[in-house]
Protein backbone atom coordinates (compact mmCIF):
# COMPACT_ATOMS: atom_id res chain seq x y z
CA UNK A 1 0.00 0.00 0.00
CA UNK A 2 0.99 3.46 -0.81
CA UNK A 3 0.53 6.98 0.09
CA UNK A 4 -0.79 9.30 -2.27
CA UNK A 5 2.48 10.24 -3.18
CA UNK A 6 3.41 7.23 -4.00
CA UNK A 7 5.87 6.40 -1.61
CA UNK A 8 5.53 3.48 0.48
CA UNK A 9 4.38 3.68 4.58
CA UNK A 10 6.93 3.19 6.55
CA UNK A 11 7.30 1.33 9.95
CA UNK A 12 7.11 4.56 11.72
CA UNK A 13 3.62 5.41 9.91
CA UNK A 14 1.98 2.23 10.45
CA UNK A 15 2.82 2.48 14.57
CA UNK A 16 1.65 6.51 14.27
CA UNK A 17 -1.95 4.69 13.16
CA UNK A 18 -1.94 2.29 15.98
CA UNK A 19 -1.80 4.72 18.27
CA UNK A 20 -4.40 6.76 16.90
CA UNK A 21 -6.71 4.25 16.53
CA UNK A 22 -7.08 2.86 19.87
CA UNK A 23 -6.83 6.63 20.98
CA UNK A 24 -9.70 7.04 19.04
CA UNK A 25 -11.56 3.39 20.80
CA UNK A 26 -10.58 4.73 23.98
CA UNK A 27 -12.40 7.80 22.89
CA UNK A 28 -14.98 6.36 22.29
CA UNK A 29 -14.86 4.02 25.76
CA UNK A 30 -14.62 6.79 27.54
CA UNK A 31 -17.68 8.50 26.28
CA UNK A 32 -19.70 5.52 26.80
CA UNK A 33 -18.61 5.14 29.97
CA UNK A 34 -19.30 9.00 30.78
CA UNK A 35 -22.68 8.15 29.95
CA UNK A 36 -23.12 5.05 31.93
CA UNK A 37 -21.33 7.28 35.07
CA UNK A 38 -24.10 9.75 34.59
CA UNK A 39 -27.09 8.00 34.42
CA UNK A 40 -25.73 5.77 37.32
CA UNK A 41 -24.84 8.84 39.87
CA UNK A 42 -28.70 10.48 38.50
CA UNK A 43 -30.33 6.94 39.62
CA UNK A 44 -27.89 7.38 43.25
CA UNK A 45 -29.23 10.72 43.31
CA UNK A 46 -32.98 9.35 42.73
CA UNK A 47 -32.68 6.64 45.20
CA UNK A 48 -30.96 9.74 47.69
CA UNK A 49 -33.45 11.93 47.64
CA UNK A 50 -36.36 8.50 48.04
CA UNK A 51 -34.19 7.58 51.13
CA UNK A 52 -34.09 11.42 52.13
CA UNK A 53 -38.30 11.81 52.09
CA UNK A 54 -38.97 7.97 53.95
CA UNK A 55 -36.20 8.76 56.26
CA UNK A 56 -37.43 12.36 57.44
CA UNK A 57 -39.83 12.76 59.63
CA UNK A 58 -43.09 13.72 58.72
CA UNK A 59 -44.55 17.31 58.77
CA UNK A 60 -47.75 16.48 60.73
CA UNK A 61 -45.21 14.89 63.98
CA UNK A 62 -42.99 17.89 63.34
CA UNK A 63 -45.72 20.23 64.09
CA UNK A 64 -47.06 18.47 67.12
CA UNK A 65 -43.67 18.45 68.30
CA UNK A 66 -43.03 21.77 68.24
CA UNK A 67 -46.09 22.76 69.42
CA UNK A 68 -46.02 20.98 72.63
CA UNK A 69 -44.42 22.03 75.89
CA UNK A 70 -41.62 20.62 76.92
CA UNK A 71 -41.28 19.42 80.38
CA UNK A 72 -38.45 20.31 83.20
CA UNK A 73 -35.04 18.37 83.30
CA UNK A 74 -36.35 17.73 86.90
CA UNK A 75 -39.23 15.64 85.43
CA UNK A 76 -37.20 13.75 83.48
CA UNK A 77 -34.21 13.31 85.92
CA UNK A 78 -32.17 14.13 83.09
CA UNK A 79 -29.20 15.46 85.80
CA UNK A 80 -29.37 12.12 87.51
CA UNK A 81 -26.97 9.13 86.49
CA UNK A 82 -29.76 6.87 87.62
CA UNK A 83 -32.29 8.24 84.71
CA UNK A 84 -34.50 5.22 83.49
CA UNK A 85 -36.58 5.23 80.13
CA UNK A 86 -38.50 3.02 80.97
CA UNK A 87 -41.81 4.67 81.30
CA UNK A 88 -41.21 7.26 78.73
CA UNK A 89 -43.40 7.27 75.98
CA UNK A 90 -41.82 8.08 72.48
CA UNK A 91 -42.89 11.56 72.67
CA UNK A 92 -40.96 11.88 75.86
CA UNK A 93 -38.06 10.79 74.85
CA UNK A 94 -38.32 13.27 72.03
CA UNK A 95 -39.23 15.81 74.57
CA UNK A 96 -36.62 14.81 77.09
CA UNK A 97 -34.09 15.14 74.02
CA UNK A 98 -34.90 18.72 73.42
CA UNK A 99 -34.72 19.71 76.75
CA UNK A 100 -31.05 18.42 77.16
CA UNK A 101 -30.68 20.85 74.12
CA UNK A 102 -32.45 23.87 76.03
CA UNK A 103 -30.50 23.15 79.35
CA UNK A 104 -27.18 23.31 77.00
CA UNK A 105 -28.34 26.33 75.42
CA UNK A 106 -27.68 25.34 72.00
CA UNK A 107 -30.57 26.47 70.42
CA UNK A 108 -29.86 30.08 71.34
CA UNK A 109 -26.30 29.87 70.97
CA UNK A 110 -26.27 28.62 67.64
CA UNK A 111 -29.00 29.99 66.26
CA UNK A 112 -30.91 26.26 65.45
CA UNK A 113 -34.29 26.90 64.26
CA UNK A 114 -37.08 25.28 66.50
CA UNK A 115 -38.57 23.41 64.09
CA UNK A 116 -35.53 21.71 62.08
CA UNK A 117 -34.52 20.73 65.97
CA UNK A 118 -37.81 18.95 66.52
CA UNK A 119 -37.99 17.56 62.74
CA UNK A 120 -33.94 16.31 63.19
CA UNK A 121 -34.41 14.31 66.36
CA UNK A 122 -37.69 12.87 64.98
CA UNK A 123 -35.57 11.86 61.62
CA UNK A 124 -32.91 10.35 64.02
CA UNK A 125 -35.51 8.52 66.13
CA UNK A 126 -37.20 7.17 63.06
CA UNK A 127 -33.50 5.95 61.50
CA UNK A 128 -32.98 3.61 64.43
CA UNK A 129 -34.42 0.34 63.82
CA UNK A 130 -36.33 -1.87 65.69
CA UNK A 131 -33.67 -4.05 67.63
CA UNK A 132 -33.67 -5.15 71.11
CA UNK A 133 -30.95 -3.53 72.56
CA UNK A 134 -28.90 -0.96 69.66
CA UNK A 135 -31.75 1.34 69.31
CA UNK A 136 -33.45 4.89 69.84
CA UNK A 137 -34.11 4.18 73.53
CA UNK A 138 -30.21 3.31 74.02
CA UNK A 139 -29.09 6.31 71.80
CA UNK A 140 -31.60 8.52 74.44
CA UNK A 141 -29.43 6.83 77.35
CA UNK A 142 -26.57 7.34 76.18
CA UNK A 143 -26.77 10.94 75.10
CA UNK A 144 -28.55 11.55 79.03
CA UNK A 145 -25.42 10.22 80.54
CA UNK A 146 -23.45 12.52 78.49
CA UNK A 147 -25.42 15.10 79.41
CA UNK A 148 -25.15 14.30 83.40
CA UNK A 149 -21.48 14.15 82.92
CA UNK A 150 -21.60 17.67 81.60
CA UNK A 151 -23.45 18.96 83.70
CA UNK A 152 -23.18 17.19 87.06
CA UNK A 153 -20.20 15.74 86.57
CA UNK A 154 -18.85 19.03 85.66
CA UNK A 155 -16.94 18.21 82.44
CA UNK A 156 -18.53 21.23 80.66
CA UNK A 157 -15.97 23.03 82.18
CA UNK A 158 -13.77 21.02 79.87
CA UNK A 159 -15.35 21.74 76.80
CA UNK A 160 -16.54 24.32 74.61
CA UNK A 161 -19.82 25.16 73.51
CA UNK A 162 -19.62 23.75 69.88
CA UNK A 163 -17.54 20.63 71.34
CA UNK A 164 -20.57 20.14 73.69
CA UNK A 165 -23.35 20.27 70.25
CA UNK A 166 -21.38 17.71 68.49
CA UNK A 167 -21.07 15.43 71.41
CA UNK A 168 -24.58 14.98 72.19
CA UNK A 169 -25.29 14.85 68.22
CA UNK A 170 -23.19 12.15 68.73
CA UNK A 171 -24.71 10.26 71.29
CA UNK A 172 -28.19 10.34 69.44
CA UNK A 173 -26.57 9.47 65.94
CA UNK A 174 -23.85 6.57 67.07
CA UNK A 175 -25.66 3.95 66.39
CA UNK A 176 -28.04 4.63 63.24
CA UNK A 177 -29.29 1.94 61.28
CA UNK A 178 -27.48 -0.47 63.53
CA UNK A 179 -29.08 -3.88 62.28
CA UNK A 180 -28.14 -5.85 65.76
CA UNK A 181 -25.19 -7.59 64.63
CA UNK A 182 -21.81 -6.55 65.01
CA UNK A 183 -18.46 -5.29 62.84
CA UNK A 184 -17.12 -9.11 62.82
CA UNK A 185 -20.13 -10.21 61.70
CA UNK A 186 -20.22 -7.49 59.25
CA UNK A 187 -16.60 -9.42 57.77
CA UNK A 188 -17.47 -12.48 58.27
CA UNK A 189 -20.39 -12.46 55.68
CA UNK A 190 -18.77 -10.30 53.67
CA UNK A 191 -21.82 -7.53 54.24
CA UNK A 192 -21.80 -4.49 51.44
CA UNK A 193 -20.59 -2.68 54.38
CA UNK A 194 -17.97 -4.70 55.26
CA UNK A 195 -16.65 -4.00 51.31
CA UNK A 196 -17.47 -0.24 52.19
CA UNK A 197 -15.36 -0.11 55.33
CA UNK A 198 -12.84 -2.62 56.07
CA UNK A 199 -12.33 -0.77 59.74
CA UNK A 200 -14.48 0.39 62.23
CA UNK A 201 -17.77 -0.67 59.92
CA UNK A 202 -20.98 0.03 61.49
CA UNK A 203 -19.31 2.72 63.05
CA UNK A 204 -18.32 4.50 59.52
CA UNK A 205 -21.78 3.75 58.59
CA UNK A 206 -24.03 5.27 61.43
CA UNK A 207 -22.00 8.78 60.95
CA UNK A 208 -23.01 8.13 57.13
CA UNK A 209 -26.48 8.09 58.07
CA UNK A 210 -25.91 11.10 60.64
CA UNK A 211 -24.86 12.97 57.49
CA UNK A 212 -27.18 11.48 55.59
CA UNK A 213 -29.88 13.24 57.80
CA UNK A 214 -28.60 15.97 58.51
CA UNK A 215 -28.07 16.48 54.36
CA UNK A 216 -31.87 15.98 54.21
CA UNK A 217 -34.28 18.46 53.26
CA UNK A 218 -34.93 20.83 56.73
CA UNK A 219 -33.03 18.59 59.05
CA UNK A 220 -29.79 20.73 59.24
CA UNK A 221 -29.27 21.78 61.88
CA UNK A 222 -25.94 23.21 61.84
CA UNK A 223 -27.43 25.88 59.00
CA UNK A 224 -26.11 28.42 60.41
CA UNK A 225 -22.93 27.98 61.54
CA UNK A 226 -19.72 29.41 59.68
CA UNK A 227 -18.03 27.53 57.50
CA UNK A 228 -15.49 26.58 60.07
CA UNK A 229 -17.38 26.25 62.93
CA UNK A 230 -19.21 23.85 60.94
CA UNK A 231 -15.98 21.92 59.75
CA UNK A 232 -14.89 21.49 63.76
CA UNK A 233 -18.40 20.50 64.67
CA UNK A 234 -18.24 17.68 62.12
CA UNK A 235 -14.85 16.65 63.12
CA UNK A 236 -16.03 16.13 66.87
CA UNK A 237 -19.10 14.30 65.64
CA UNK A 238 -17.25 11.98 63.16
CA UNK A 239 -14.37 11.34 65.96
CA UNK A 240 -16.83 10.64 68.83
CA UNK A 241 -19.12 8.01 67.00
CA UNK A 242 -16.22 5.90 66.17
CA UNK A 243 -14.74 6.02 69.04
CA UNK A 244 -17.66 3.87 70.05
CA UNK A 245 -15.99 0.96 68.43
CA UNK A 246 -14.57 -0.72 71.38
CA UNK A 247 -11.56 -1.77 69.11
CA UNK A 248 -10.75 1.67 69.13
CA UNK A 249 -11.23 2.32 72.87
CA UNK A 250 -8.41 -0.28 73.28
CA UNK A 251 -6.20 1.24 71.24
CA UNK A 252 -6.30 4.82 72.76
CA UNK A 253 -7.24 3.63 76.50
CA UNK A 254 -3.01 3.28 77.21
CA UNK A 255 -2.48 6.70 76.04
CA UNK A 256 -5.20 8.53 78.07
CA UNK A 257 -4.21 6.19 81.19
CA UNK A 258 -0.63 7.11 80.58
CA UNK A 259 -1.67 10.89 80.76
CA UNK A 260 -3.92 10.13 83.88
CA UNK A 261 -0.80 9.06 85.50
CA UNK A 262 1.69 12.01 84.19
CA UNK A 263 -1.18 14.47 86.35
CA UNK A 264 -2.49 15.66 83.01
CA UNK A 265 -4.53 18.66 83.55
CA UNK A 266 -5.07 20.71 80.67
CA UNK A 267 -7.27 18.83 78.34
CA UNK A 268 -7.14 22.41 75.84
CA UNK A 269 -5.14 20.82 73.22
CA UNK A 270 -6.52 19.22 69.83
CA UNK A 271 -5.29 15.56 70.37
CA UNK A 272 -5.88 15.31 74.04
CA UNK A 273 -9.36 16.83 73.82
CA UNK A 274 -9.88 14.45 71.26
CA UNK A 275 -8.89 11.47 73.59
CA UNK A 276 -11.00 12.85 76.37
CA UNK A 277 -14.19 13.12 74.60
CA UNK A 278 -13.85 9.53 73.34
CA UNK A 279 -13.37 8.19 76.82
CA UNK A 280 -16.54 10.26 77.41
CA UNK A 281 -18.10 8.15 74.68
CA UNK A 282 -17.31 4.73 75.59
CA UNK A 283 -18.18 5.68 79.19
CA UNK A 284 -21.82 6.40 77.81
CA UNK A 285 -22.20 4.56 75.78
CA UNK A 286 -21.71 0.98 78.12
CA UNK A 287 -22.92 3.01 80.85
CA UNK A 288 -26.21 0.79 81.08
CA UNK A 289 -23.63 -1.07 84.12
CA UNK A 290 -23.81 1.26 86.40
CA UNK A 291 -27.37 2.07 86.54
CA UNK A 292 -29.69 0.50 89.39
CA UNK A 293 -29.77 -3.14 89.56
CA UNK A 294 -33.64 -3.82 88.47
CA UNK A 295 -32.55 -1.15 85.43
CA UNK A 296 -28.88 -3.09 84.64
CA UNK A 297 -30.35 -6.77 85.05
CA UNK A 298 -32.97 -6.06 82.44
CA UNK A 299 -30.75 -4.13 79.69
CA UNK A 300 -28.50 -6.73 80.39
CA UNK A 301 -31.34 -9.39 79.09
CA UNK A 302 -32.09 -7.26 76.06
CA UNK A 303 -28.34 -6.89 75.13
CA UNK A 304 -28.16 -10.75 75.51
CA UNK A 305 -31.26 -11.35 73.43
CA UNK A 306 -29.59 -9.34 70.37
CA UNK A 307 -26.40 -11.05 70.55
CA UNK A 308 -27.93 -14.66 71.01
CA UNK A 309 -30.11 -13.33 67.64
CA UNK A 310 -26.90 -12.99 66.05
CA UNK A 311 -25.21 -15.86 66.85
CA UNK A 312 -28.07 -17.94 65.77
CA UNK A 313 -27.42 -16.42 62.36
CA UNK A 314 -24.03 -17.40 62.38
CA UNK A 315 -24.99 -20.79 63.08
CA UNK A 316 -27.56 -20.64 59.61
CA UNK A 317 -25.94 -18.83 57.66
CA UNK A 318 -22.41 -19.39 58.17
CA UNK A 319 -22.36 -23.01 59.73
CA UNK A 320 -20.12 -21.17 62.48
CA UNK A 321 -19.92 -22.17 66.46
CA UNK A 322 -20.63 -18.34 67.82
CA UNK A 323 -18.42 -16.69 70.66
CA UNK A 324 -19.68 -17.41 73.85
CA UNK A 325 -21.20 -14.48 74.59
CA UNK A 326 -23.55 -14.77 71.09
CA UNK A 327 -24.20 -18.63 71.37
CA UNK A 328 -27.61 -19.37 73.58
CA UNK A 329 -26.42 -22.80 74.28
CA UNK A 330 -24.03 -20.81 76.78
CA UNK A 331 -26.65 -18.40 78.02
CA UNK A 332 -25.65 -20.03 81.83
CA UNK A 333 -22.53 -18.52 81.78
CA UNK A 334 -23.54 -14.96 81.08
CA UNK A 335 -23.52 -13.52 84.74
CA UNK A 336 -19.69 -14.57 85.17
CA UNK A 337 -19.25 -12.99 81.15
CA UNK A 338 -21.23 -9.46 82.61
CA UNK A 339 -18.55 -9.72 85.46
CA UNK A 340 -15.51 -9.90 82.98
CA UNK A 341 -17.49 -7.04 81.29
CA UNK A 342 -17.05 -5.13 84.10
CA UNK A 343 -13.27 -6.08 85.02
CA UNK A 344 -11.99 -5.46 82.07
CA UNK A 345 -13.52 -2.32 79.83
CA UNK A 346 -15.81 -0.77 82.97
CA UNK A 347 -14.35 -0.37 86.10
CA UNK A 348 -11.08 0.63 84.73
CA UNK A 349 -12.50 3.11 83.03
CA UNK A 350 -14.59 4.34 85.59
CA UNK A 351 -11.83 4.26 87.63
CA UNK A 352 -9.69 6.69 86.17
CA UNK A 353 -12.32 9.16 85.28
CA UNK A 354 -14.03 9.56 88.66
CA UNK A 355 -10.19 9.46 90.20
CA UNK A 356 -9.70 12.56 87.79
CA UNK A 357 -12.98 13.79 87.47
CA UNK A 358 -14.84 13.11 91.26
CA UNK A 359 -18.00 13.96 90.43
CA UNK A 360 -18.74 11.23 88.06
CA UNK A 361 -17.99 8.94 90.40
CA UNK A 362 -21.88 7.61 90.17
CA UNK A 363 -20.72 5.89 87.16
CA UNK A 364 -17.98 3.84 89.14
CA UNK A 365 -19.90 3.13 92.56
CA UNK A 366 -23.03 1.63 90.43
CA UNK A 367 -20.68 -0.49 88.46
CA UNK A 368 -19.08 -1.75 91.46
CA UNK A 369 -22.91 -2.66 93.08
CA UNK A 370 -23.86 -4.51 90.32
CA UNK A 371 -20.36 -6.43 90.22
CA UNK A 372 -21.52 -8.30 93.47
CA UNK A 373 -25.40 -9.09 92.17
CA UNK A 374 -23.15 -9.90 89.00
CA UNK A 375 -21.28 -12.61 91.12
CA UNK A 376 -23.61 -13.48 93.42
CA UNK A 377 -25.73 -14.84 90.20
CA UNK A 378 -22.89 -16.61 88.90
CA UNK A 379 -22.97 -18.19 91.68
CA UNK A 380 -26.14 -19.52 91.73
CA UNK A 381 -25.84 -20.18 87.98
CA UNK A 382 -23.29 -22.54 89.41
CA UNK A 383 -26.05 -24.88 91.19
CA UNK A 384 -27.77 -25.09 88.36
CA UNK A 385 -30.28 -22.37 87.74
CA UNK A 386 -30.61 -19.85 84.83
CA UNK A 387 -30.63 -16.83 84.71
CA UNK A 388 -31.84 -15.70 81.30
CA UNK A 389 -34.53 -17.48 81.40
CA UNK A 390 -36.56 -15.61 84.22
CA UNK A 391 -38.20 -12.71 84.40
CA UNK A 392 -36.38 -11.56 87.80
CA UNK A 393 -33.00 -12.63 87.90
CA UNK A 394 -32.12 -11.81 91.14
CA UNK A 395 -34.53 -13.89 92.78
CA UNK A 396 -33.79 -16.33 95.70
CA UNK A 397 -32.43 -19.93 94.69
CA UNK A 398 -35.18 -21.10 97.60
CA UNK A 399 -37.64 -18.95 96.13
CA UNK A 400 -37.53 -20.79 92.75
CA UNK A 401 -40.48 -22.95 91.88
CA UNK A 402 -40.05 -26.41 90.50
CA UNK A 403 -42.77 -28.31 88.40
CA UNK A 404 -43.69 -31.24 89.60
CA UNK A 405 -44.94 -34.38 86.91
CA UNK A 406 -48.37 -35.68 88.06
CA UNK A 407 -46.64 -39.46 87.50
CA UNK A 408 -43.76 -39.58 90.08
CA UNK A 409 -44.17 -39.41 93.82
CA UNK A 410 -42.34 -36.56 95.44
CA UNK A 411 -41.13 -37.07 98.82
CA UNK A 412 -40.07 -33.71 100.95
CA UNK A 413 -36.84 -35.11 103.25
CA UNK A 414 -33.99 -33.43 105.21
CA UNK A 415 -30.34 -33.89 103.97
CA UNK A 416 -29.98 -37.04 105.28
CA UNK A 417 -32.35 -39.34 103.65
CA UNK A 418 -32.36 -42.97 106.03
CA UNK A 419 -32.56 -46.63 105.13
CA UNK A 420 -29.63 -45.93 102.69
CA UNK A 421 -27.09 -48.96 102.66
CA UNK A 422 -23.88 -48.01 104.20
CA UNK A 423 -21.82 -48.86 101.29
CA UNK A 424 -23.63 -46.66 99.45
CA UNK A 425 -23.69 -43.94 101.91
CA UNK A 426 -20.02 -44.00 102.26
CA UNK A 427 -19.48 -43.62 97.85
CA UNK A 428 -21.90 -40.84 98.22
CA UNK A 429 -21.53 -37.52 100.28
CA UNK A 430 -24.59 -35.34 101.40
CA UNK A 431 -24.01 -33.08 98.29
CA UNK A 432 -24.03 -35.90 96.49
CA UNK A 433 -27.88 -35.52 96.87
CA UNK A 434 -27.91 -32.29 94.94
CA UNK A 435 -26.30 -33.78 91.89
CA UNK A 436 -29.71 -31.91 89.89
CA UNK A 437 -28.11 -28.73 91.46
CA UNK A 438 -24.59 -29.35 89.24
CA UNK A 439 -24.01 -27.75 86.21
CA UNK A 440 -22.15 -29.70 83.19
CA UNK A 441 -19.97 -31.58 85.74
CA UNK A 442 -18.69 -28.52 87.56
CA UNK A 443 -17.51 -28.50 90.78
CA UNK A 444 -19.71 -26.46 93.62
CA UNK A 445 -17.54 -23.94 95.55
CA UNK A 446 -17.38 -23.95 99.00
CA UNK A 447 -19.31 -20.87 99.71
CA UNK A 448 -22.19 -22.47 97.44
CA UNK A 449 -22.15 -25.36 99.46
CA UNK A 450 -22.33 -23.88 102.97
CA UNK A 451 -24.95 -21.93 101.52
CA UNK A 452 -27.05 -24.91 100.46
CA UNK A 453 -26.75 -26.36 103.54
CA UNK A 454 -27.44 -23.46 105.57
CA UNK A 455 -30.85 -23.14 103.71
CA UNK A 456 -32.17 -26.45 103.61
CA UNK A 457 -31.21 -26.90 107.67
CA UNK A 458 -32.67 -23.01 108.04
CA UNK A 459 -36.04 -24.36 106.14
CA UNK A 460 -36.12 -27.87 108.40
CA UNK A 461 -38.50 -27.59 111.58
CA UNK A 462 -38.75 -30.67 114.04
CA UNK A 463 -42.18 -30.89 112.69
CA UNK A 464 -40.67 -31.50 109.15
CA UNK A 465 -38.24 -33.63 110.40
CA UNK A 466 -41.19 -36.25 112.39
CA UNK A 467 -42.96 -36.16 109.15
CA UNK A 468 -39.90 -37.29 106.65
CA UNK A 469 -39.44 -40.01 109.18
CA UNK A 470 -42.84 -40.94 108.95
CA UNK A 471 -42.65 -40.94 104.58
CA UNK A 472 -38.98 -42.44 104.72
CA UNK A 473 -39.52 -45.58 101.77
CA UNK A 474 -38.37 -48.72 102.32
CA UNK A 475 -35.55 -50.61 100.76
CA UNK A 476 -38.07 -51.73 97.70
CA UNK A 477 -39.60 -48.46 96.78
CA UNK A 478 -36.19 -46.43 97.40
CA UNK A 479 -35.79 -45.26 93.90
CA UNK A 480 -39.04 -43.06 94.62
CA UNK A 481 -37.42 -39.26 93.71
CA UNK A 482 -36.23 -37.37 97.05
CA UNK A 483 -37.10 -33.17 96.60
CA UNK A 484 -34.59 -31.94 98.68
CA UNK A 485 -35.52 -28.64 98.11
Amino acid sequence: MQQDNGTSFTDSDVSIFEAFAIFCGLGIHNTQMYESACKLMAKQKVALECLSYHATASNDDTLRLTSEPIPSAESYNLYSFTFIDFDLTDEDTCRATIRMFKQCDLIQKFHIPYEVLCRWILSVKKNYRPVKYHNWRHALNVAQTMFAMLKTGKMEQFMTDLEILGLLVACLCHDLDHRGTNNAFQMKTESPLAILYSTSTMEHHHFDQCVMILNSDSNNIFQNLSMEDYRKVMKVVESAILSTDLAVYFKKKNKFMELIDEGEFDWQSEEKKELLCGMMMTACDVSAIAKPWEVQHRVAKLVADEFFDQGDLERLQLNQQPVAMMDRERKDELPQMQVGFIDVICLPLYKVLSDTFPWIMPLYEGTMENKKHWQDLAEKVEMGLTWIDRDTIDEPVEEFVSYEPKDIEFTVTTLNCAHVDRKEAAEKSTLGRFASLRKGGRTLTKGVRHRISRSLYARSTPEDAAKSKALIPDRKSRNKLCLLI
